[in-house]
């Protein structure tokens, strides 16, 4: 739980003993474990019960001079809800609240996070006036109230037919933003009942057309009329953070929805062709115990006794099958050790407490390159590395492992005699012997967890 970021309560800390609210010793203890655990030392007075979180706000609220709101009992004005998209409230932890003449007020988690603002004053055209409120009550009434506006709106599974098609909501003959949106709506519910990961929109002679892949093919589900393909596309890439007005260039993005109560993300990648964009969307489920998704006792053990000592934990499976889920599932796992556990990848699918995730951002400069010259400097324990594409990059995250670190990534395989043929190969000479842990994903119910001795009987690593 983040109340307010480390700087704010570096600053402050002394008040709270000043106040008679902590005792010295105790702030100088928090202060140590929120270093060492790369967390928010308002994080951990609240965990270790040495403050509670409502006494923190209310203090800050009297030493800051900004209001404290308890969104328990305070009901935001609806009307307020198109300010700020669902994406940047989820990602900013911010809901606005209401509008008097050209000032919006929001209740923040993080009032003085001045990048957010910055953002939402960008964005809105207005005068930002924050309030204080405790993250978890943002984040619920963000949940609770976001089912329209510039979201996907709620998606309900519930007493829906076997035969649920998407192509229903084109006999609306109503050309609106609202129709848009239960079109975007019915397709993602089409794809979660098919229990479809991956779907594609293609230019096509007569509109767009929406294809799901299943398994290893593309199925065409339907076709976009004409008349709807530009603001379709356009809303799309709204809600998912792109830029409409750019079409000529690569964009990646996120999409997060509600699916009953569960909020899931998608990422989005727009990209150019002859025929116009080709968008690609990919829906990641949120991670859960690993338990929770199949891993026996004696198989956690395993992935928990690879990751205390220096070496690489390779993820495996054929496309689609999962592996980025398994990846948060171990990160969500490990998250509460004390370990500064960082990420590399092209998008978060989920935010995890606790864990340092960055991602790569081309349009800035911020490559694999460049995360590779710096990323030592953040004194890593563990770094999860979404995929790696190069020879040089391969070396080098290969060579942390002798600097003391574990590092975690993920190996398309078909099968195991596709990933041993792959690592006989001679890019992987040298990084073969670092992997400590295998864990091959066979289908959705069954997976494998190979440990140093199994290893030496498959790939021969000693």
């Amino acid at each position: 739980m983040k109340v307010v970021d480390n700087k704010t309560l570096e600053k402050l800390k002394y008040d709270l003993v000043r106040d008679g609210l902590v005792r010295y010793e105790d702030i100088e203890k928090a202060h140590e474990l929120a270093v060492s655990q790369n967390v928010n030392i308002g994080h951990v007075l609240i965990k270790s019960e040495l403050i509670t979180e409502e006494t923190l706000l209310k203090f800050l609220e009297r030493k800051l001079h900004i209001p404290y709101v308890d969104l328990k009992t305070y009901e935001p004005d609806k009307r307020c809800l198109s300010y700020i998209s669902f994406n940047d409230a989820r990602k900013y932890k911010i809901i606005p609240l209401f509008k008097i003449e050209n000032v919006l007020t929001v209740a923040m988690a993080d009032p003085l996070d001045l990048f957010a603002i910055d953002k939402i004053v960008e964005k809105t055209g207005c005068d930002i006036e924050p309030v204080i409120s405790a993250e978890n009550l943002v984040l619920k009434k963000i949940d609770e109230y976001y089912n329209t506006g510039d979201s996907v709106g709620q998606i309900n599974l519930k007493n829906t037919e076997n035969k649920f098609d998407w192509q229903e909501e084109l006999h609306n003959d109503v050309l609106s933003e609202e129709h848009i949106q239960i079109l975007i709506r019915a397709i993602l519910k089409q794809a979660i009942l098919n229990n479809i990961h991956e779907m594609f929109f293609e230019h096509t002679i007569d509109g767009l057309s929406v294809n799901f892949r299943q398994g290893s093919d593309i199925v065409q589900t339907g076709q976009i009329p004409s008349v709807l393909v530009v603001p379709f596309i356009s809303k799309l890439k709204t809600l998912s953070s792109l830029d409409a007005n750019v079409c000529e260039l690569p964009q990646l993005g996120k999409l997060i929805f509600k699916v009953e109560d569960i909020i899931l993300t998608a990422s989005i990648s727009a990209f150019p062709t002859i025929n116009g964009e080709r968008i690609s969307l990919k829906i990641y489920k949120p991670p859960k115990t690993l338990e929770q998704i199949g891993f026996t006792h004696s198989q956690t053990d395993t992935v928990k006794f690879a990751l205390e000592k220096p070496g690489v934990l390779l993820v495996c499976g054929a496309s689609l099958s999962g592996k980025t889920y398994v990846i948060y599932s171990i990160l969500s796992e490990i998250s509460k050790s004390n370990k500064n556990i960082m990420t590399l990848e092209a998008i978060a699918k989920y935010n995890i407490e606790n864990i340092n995730q960055c991602e790569l951002n081309e349009n800035i400069g911020f490559n694999m390159d460049k995360a590779m010259r710096f990323i030592e400097f953040q004194s890593p324990d563990i770094i999860y590395i979404e995929g790696i594409t190069t020879k040089s990059a391969l070396d080098y995250f290969g060579s942390l492992v002798f600097k003391n670190k574990i590092l975690i990534t993920e190996f398309l395989a078909d099968n195991m005699a596709d990933l041993n043929k792959k690592l006989s190969y001679s890019d992987f000479e040298m990084f073969k012997p670092l992997i400590s842990c295998i864990i091959f994903i066979h289908d959705k119910n069954r997976l494998e967890v190979l440990d140093k001795a199994d290893l030496k009987k498959f790939i021969g690593i000693e």
